[in-house]
């Protein structure tokens, strides 16, 4: 898997986005509703992992872009107060960074420790 891809000589802009979408003042358990959000972003087609706090989403940014209001709507057309928390890492000409990120990572971690990779 290439690092880095290059399309029509122009390289790609390519985004990592770490993203929460919760409701406000629906009560104490929330996770219904970040279900239904979960998955709108699971849906998506693109790669995308979930962790406790925020889901991650790779692509094109105007795609990834699209895929988080798709998600932020699906509570806010039920007429529900919406928060949405978003990080972004945008890397023109660099994909696969969900896993390139970490295993660049585990490869400092394991150098350090003394450990042949």
């Amino acid at each position: 898997m290439s690092w880095i891809q290059v399309k029509h000589k122009e390289k790609t802009m390519n985004a990592l986005i770490a993203v929460a979408i919760a409701p406000c003042g629906t009560g104490d358990e929330m996770s219904s509703y970040v279900g239904e959000v979960v998955k709108v972003i699971r849906d998506s087609g693109l790669p995308c992992q979930t962790y406790s706090m925020f889901t991650e989403i790779e692509g094109e940014w105007d795609e990834v872009m699209a895929v988080v209001k798709k998600a932020a709507m699906v509570l806010a057309k039920k007429g529900i107060r919406t928060e949405v928390v978003l990080k972004a890492d945008i890397r023109p000409g660099y994909t696969d960074m969900m896993h390139g990120k970490i295993k660049r990572m585990e490869e400092q971690i394991q150098k350090k420790e003394g450990k042949v990779l």
